[in-house]
């Protein structure tokens, strides 16, 4: 238990060494009072106590031999790495897009022409515009952006540059200045 720190580590194995069981207790209750000086005091002096004597075993390990005044309660291991997570190995063709790009993409190549259609492409399209200008501000282009969303679609969809124009550079320049410059502000 690091709150507690070596010294009160060192003090328990030094306690596990002592032959006379009424000299072991007499130590293990000095442990207590100098554990109980390193962490706040909750309300309830009893369960506090009872927390303490629980900690005070728990970092004996259980081999303390002595008469404890409370009842003991053993502690798993809260050091115990929980179970890993799977993480889903997807491969993202375009990184600086992301997944989700890569979702829509799929969806829109799926969708039938018509005014739907067009708005979600323009959509998505402005949002592949965003990541690009937070990636690197001189790889975003509209009509990389156009070529990176036929690409992803299989030619499926086609954005015209000159009937549907993307966010200005400068619009999202100034949003991404605005943005941090309140980040800075907040500090």
């Amino acid at each position: 238990m690091p709150e507690y720190g070596r010294s009160v580590q060192q003090m328990v194995e030094y306690c596990k060494t002592i032959a006379d069981r009424n000299e072991r207790l007499r130590c293990a209750r000095t442990i207590i009072a100098t554990m109980s000086s390193m962490v706040e005091h909750t309300a309830d002096k009893e369960d506090f106590n009872k927390k303490l004597w629980n900690h005070l075993a728990a970092i004996a390990q259980y081999d303390l031999d002595i008469d404890y005044p409370v009842d003991i309660e053993r502690i798993d291991d809260e050091n115990a790495r929980p179970e890993q997570l799977s993480y889903p190995q997807k491969r993202i063709q375009k990184r600086n897009y992301g997944s989700i790009v890569e979702k829509f993409a799929e969806h829109l190549a799926t969708m039938e022409q018509g005014p739907q259609r067009d708005e979600l492409a323009l959509l998505v399209a402005n949002h592949m515009k965003r990541d690009l200008s937070n990636w690197s501000v001189d790889s975003m282009s509209d009509e990389r952006v156009a070529d990176d969303m036929a690409a992803y679609t299989d030619g499926k969809v086609q954005i015209d540059l000159d009937l549907c124009p993307l966010v200005s550079d400068g619009e999202l320049l100034s949003s991404r200045i605005s943005t941090s410059l309140k980040k800075k502000k907040k500090k």
